[in-house]
């Protein structure tokens, strides 16, 4: 049998009517299926590599400049593309706070300026010469001041 292909190795049993059949495999009805990979076996082996010493790879030194060449040359791409849009956005900003502060300073100027007209009103004036007992002059005690060919204004004496 030795000589026979492994097809025939499951017809040795004679099947009915005398012909060799496959083989009975009686099966255990309470047990559980195989799992797939159930007869791989894994170990976990001890090295040691404490003694190895790693060899300089030229090329690595290379590659490396290499790298940080081109994360160079992004970052000033980068620069170059994003500072405009940040130049815009920061002058946006200035714009709006010196908006902001002329908006203040209509409002303070208008509030000097009622405040100015409520100090100069006629009235308020008037008051507050009543309360100093100051009057309006009369004709007879207004001076006026010849004014000479010279620019002089007033007389020095000596």
């Amino acid at each position: 049998m030795a000589t026979l292909p492994k097809v025939f190795q499951n017809y040795e049993a004679p099947g009915p009517a005398g012909r060799p059949g496959p083989a009975r495999v009686e099966r255990d009805v309470c047990g559980l299926r195989a799992l797939p990979q159930e007869s791989v076996f894994f170990y976990c082996k001890k090295i040691d590599n404490s003694r190895l010493v790693r060899e300089p790879d030229p090329k690595a030194h290379r590659d490396c400049w290499g790298v940080i060449r081109a994360a160079c040359v992004g970052v000033v791409l980068l620069t170059a593309v994003l500072a405009p849009k940040v130049a815009v956005t920061m002058n946006g900003y200035k714009l709006e706070a010196l908006r902001e502060e002329e908006r203040r300073l209509v409002d303070e100027r208008r509030e000097l300026d009622l405040q100015e007209a409520r100090l100069l009103s006629p009235e308020r004036l008037e008051r507050l010469a009543k309360g100093q007992n100051l009057v309006t002059p009369s004709s007879g005690q207004v001076v006026h001041l010849e004014t000479r060919a010279d620019g002089a204004v007033a007389m020095v004496k000596k």
